[in-house]
């Protein structure tokens, strides 16, 4: 089993989806947790009562992630309030799709500041604090579509990649401080935003995979759960596809 007792995470974009599912399965491991928030007060809110009523302790901070001052204040406030940090997911993202001849310049930008900066600046807050107690846990959720490319995502497409590069110099930088760095890059998972797409966009997708089913936020977090503990301890700058084979 699985035991992270003792040990404080932060999970960017954790009141819905992928992310909500991650910070319940780091509770019932025995993880406290802080979670980010920009405008969703109320999920936020809820999604403590839920962690505190598991007998965690948890908080939320309003903070952009594409803001590196709202990063290393959300970093701060996570070691004063819950005792210090072990483990950074990185999974809050974004997408503004347009095809390349199409596409402005403020959807190249915001797709990148927050899906690609958003994740230099949490890892620039937390690494200290890793490097100086020889131990942290550094997860990425990316995206197949940062492998492979995706048809009307340039943006998203290169900022996952990108963050893919990043988590992969980070396991280089911090690997002899007895950190890991790794990435986590789904394929379709049948999230709201999922549930929400067109039927055929749905149906394509799910053609692609070997198994001929969506995946769900489950299939991520419990990944992200077991990188997270000593159970991945000699598992860094990796990037595991969990997609059904929608990649092959």
């Amino acid at each position: 089993m699985i035991d992270l007792t003792g040990k404080v995470a932060i999970v960017t974009g954790g009141t819905r989806g992928i992310g909500a599912e991650i910070v319940r399965t780091l509770a019932k491991q025995g993880c406290d947790v802080a979670l980010n928030y920009r405008k969703s007060a109320d999920e936020a809110k809820e999604m403590v009562a839920e962690l505190e009523a598991m007998g965690r302790k948890a908080i939320a901070v309003q903070a952009d992630v594409s803001s590196f001052e709202d990063a290393q204040r959300m970093v701060e406030e996570t070691v004063e309030k819950l005792g210090g940090l072990h483990i950074l997911i990185t999974n809050a993202g974004m997408n503004w799709d347009g095809v390349i001849w199409k596409m402005t310049e403020e959807q190249w930008d915001r797709v990148i500041d927050v899906d690609l900066k958003g994740t230099f600046n949490y890892l620039r807050a937390a690494a200290p604090i890793f490097k100086g107690q020889n131990w942290g846990r550094f997860i990425t959720v990316t995206s197949i579509n940062g492998l492979r490319g995706k048809f009307g995502q340039t943006n998203y497409s290169a900022a996952k990649a990108g963050a893919i590069g990043l988590t992969k110099a980070a396991a280089k930088d911090l690997g002899k401080f007895g950190v890991t760095s790794n990435s986590v890059a789904p394929g379709f998972i049948l999230t709201e935003m999922g549930e929400s797409m067109p039927a055929e966009f749905k149906e394509i997708a799910i053609n692609e995979t070997a198994v001929k089913r969506a995946g769900l936020p489950e299939d991520i977090a419990w990944l992200v759960t077991f990188l997270a503990s000593e159970c991945g301890r000699h598992i860094t700058g990796e990037v595991i596809k969990v997609d059904g084979g929608q990649y092959i």
